[in-house]
């Protein structure tokens, strides 16, 4: 599986040989040189017509969505002196001197005081933060927090409440496939852009940017591309954020159909705990698995680790997990993720034809699975 972040769009600041104008609408950027999966600078662009509206009321209440809610989504552009690792990039300075890149993504507004949602990776390692409003103005950004294992990041602006717009956030527990979605952002830089779709499936597991696992994301094949990173995905029948768009599979790094929401669950609870000034803690057991008949199987045990402090070994098969039945590797990751550190918990496994039962005490997930 070749999972690819949505996001952000890395341009190279080159010398425009030929102007091109994209759209009309406030916040529409514009670009002579864009870059494909090869690094190549290209000035072509196809457009694709539009397909006929399925109906009018469709075509009015997305019209509607759209009206409300894209003047709270804000395009992101981050300026970095550093490697963005995940993401690849483009230098741009004086040869031999400090090599910078520009970065673009997505976010949206959560509050009238000035914080903004959006996904880690596309502030990863910023000097400095820039935000487009839908109306074309611009503000310097701050840094609240982020968290890498949900890939999620809170940043703030100093404007005024009547400028923000803050998004509705909703259930994502209780999102169910074939729910109508919209994602809106930045693809290819083109701002305030809406795409449209379905829920494909939801409780997927992505790798975080610490690869570890996200569990619960929600797979769509609402369009969505570089660019779209840290935007939302909103459920067309209640208006409400489920998710933020984070990633897509793809064999070309472009939207394939199968895009892929950190759940809002998940960052709602971060984001309370970045703005509130706290530090984001998950709880972490310290083993690797793999699924197998009801159950999952320990592949390796990290030294010194909870799991390895409980007697886990490799070749256990566990089946419960604080008593709930574990039916799968997915399923244990997320009761994992569910849990708290610090938390004790019974683990049952079966071991050589045996049934045993054994203790743990949750400790604090490391930087790295690795650590």
């Amino acid at each position: 599986m070749n999972l690819r972040p949505a996001s952000p769009r890395l341009r190279r600041l080159l010398p425009l040989a030929v102007a091109v104008a994209i759209g009309a609408g406030a916040g529409a950027g514009a670009y002579a040189l864009t870059s494909t999966g090869s690094g190549t600078p290209t000035t072509s662009n196809v457009v694709v017509p539009a397909q006929p509206a399925s109906s009018t009321s469709t075509v009015d209440s997305l019209t509607e969505l759209y009206k409300q809610d894209a003047p709270g989504v804000v395009d992101i552009t981050v300026q970095s002196s550093s490697a963005r690792g995940s993401s690849g990039g483009f230098p741009f300075g004086t040869p031999g001197g400090p090599q910078k890149q520009e970065a673009e993504g997505t976010g949206f507004e959560i509050d009238t005081k000035g914080d903004i949602l959006t996904a880690e990776h596309v502030v990863d390692g910023a000097d400095s933060i820039k935000v487009q409003f839908q109306d074309g103005s611009t503000a310097k950004a701050t840094l609240v927090g982020s968290d890498k294992t949900t890939d999620t990041a809170v940043i703030h602006v100093d404007v005024s409440a009547s400028q923000l717009h803050p998004l509705t956030l909703g259930n994502s527990a209780a999102v169910q496939p074939g729910q109508s979605v919209v994602a809106i952002g930045s693809p290819f830089g083109l701002a305030e852009t809406m795409t449209a779709g379905i829920v494909s499936a939801t409780s997927r597991t992505i790798t975080a940017p610490n690869q570890f696992s996200i569990t619960g994301a929600i797979q769509t094949d609402a369009a969505i591309n570089h660019g779209n990173s840290g935007g939302p995905l909103i459920d067309a029948a209640t208006n409400t954020v489920i998710g933020i768009n984070d990633q897509i599979e793809s064999d070309t790094s472009d939207n394939a159909g199968v895009g892929f929401a950190v759940p809002i669950d998940s960052a709602k609870s971060v984001a309370q705990t970045l703005i509130a000034g706290g530090t984001v803690r998950h709880a972490y057991l310290g083993i690797r698995i793999a699924d197998v008949s009801a159950g999952a199987r320990v592949t390796q045990v990290v030294a010194g680790s909870p799991a390895a402090k409980a007697g886990l070994k490799v070749g256990d098969v566990i089946t419960t997990f604080d008593g709930k039945p574990v039916t799968s590797a997915d399923v244990l990751t997320a009761a994992v993720s569910n849990a708290k550190s610090g938390q004790t918990v019974t683990i049952t496994i079966r071991r050589g034809g045996a049934t045993k039962h054994l203790t743990a005490t949750l400790g604090v997930q490391p930087s790295s699975p690795s650590s």
